[in-house]
């Protein structure tokens, strides 16, 4: 026998399936009653920053220069001060989709709770975070551009901005199921990485 040639293996040599077996792990469950309350917070927290997003608003949103018509005493602007309007709205759409953004974003960060219920938490959160922005901006604005007691024709007046309509609250819940969908997709994991937390 030669002394230079390789020692036999004599321990058995595992078959492809159990190597194959190894490598197949259970697809993980998802987790609702653990999550419950981790979602309640979140979704609480989330709420709460819809005041600063109503001040940032009410300080960016642009008032409107009117003047009293001299036949039914009503406001109409002057010039081009109609589209402050739209500005208005599209002010309050970008810090929506910001602020859903960060949300979003922040929310994905809590490795240990990632899943579904965080995140229909976080836009539950998110929309009513919106609809606060909105319904505070309003009194907030209106606060900071405060009628005169005493109005006469032909007066031209700064009248507070104002949001007619109640769409703009879906771009915060909206920005922020985006944002963390993008995170799930980018992640690929089929636990999206809580084992790791």
């Amino acid at each position: 026998m030669d002394e230079n040639a390789a020692p036999v293996r004599t321990d058995p040599v595992p078959e492809p399936p159990y190597v194959y077996h190894y490598y197949l792990r259970p697809r993980p469950k998802v987790v609702v009653k653990r999550d419950l309350l981790p979602s309640l917070v979140v979704a609480l927290t989330t709420f709460a920053f819809g005041l600063p997003a109503a001040y940032l608003w009410s300080w960016l949103a642009p008032a409107q220069l009117k003047i009293v018509s001299p036949q039914d005493g009503k406001f109409y602007p002057i010039g081009v001060e109609s589209y402050h309007r739209l500005d208005a709205l599209m002010m309050f759409v970008l810090i929506g989709l910001g602020a859903g953004v960060i949300t979003g974003i922040s929310t994905w960060l809590l490795r240990q709770r990632r899943g579904p219920v965080v995140m229909l938490g976080m836009t539950a959160g998110s929309f009513a975070a919106g609809w606060m922005a909105q319904w505070m901006g309003g009194k907030l604005a209106a606060s900071a551009y405060p009628m005169p007691s005493s109005i006469k024709a032909n007066d031209t007046l700064l009248v507070a901005p104002a949001l007619e309509t109640w769409w703009g609250i879906l771009a915060w819940p909206l920005g922020a199921a985006l944002a963390y969908g993008c995170c799930v997709a980018w992640n690929g994991l089929d636990d999206l990485g809580r084992r790791l937390g």
